[in-house]
């Protein structure tokens, strides 16, 4: 494909990508969703802070 063509067609493409996101309203998550992530990064949360176990496998 000619440098000229792949620039006209990635420049067409653009254009409707930019019309599309114009029109775009982003949807409020629901409850079920924000719980959801906050449970999420409560266990990331807790697994940080906890410590190690007594019995932890090590390499020979």
């Amino acid at each position: 494909m000619h440098s000229d063509v792949h620039l006209l067609l990635h420049t067409c493409r653009a254009a409707e990508l930019h019309r599309d996101a114009a029109g775009f309203t982003p949807v409020r998550p629901g409850l079920r969703h924000r719980m959801g992530w906050t449970m999420v990064e409560l266990g990331l949360r807790l697994a940080r802070s906890a410590p190690p176990p007594a019995c932890a496998a090590r390499a020979a």
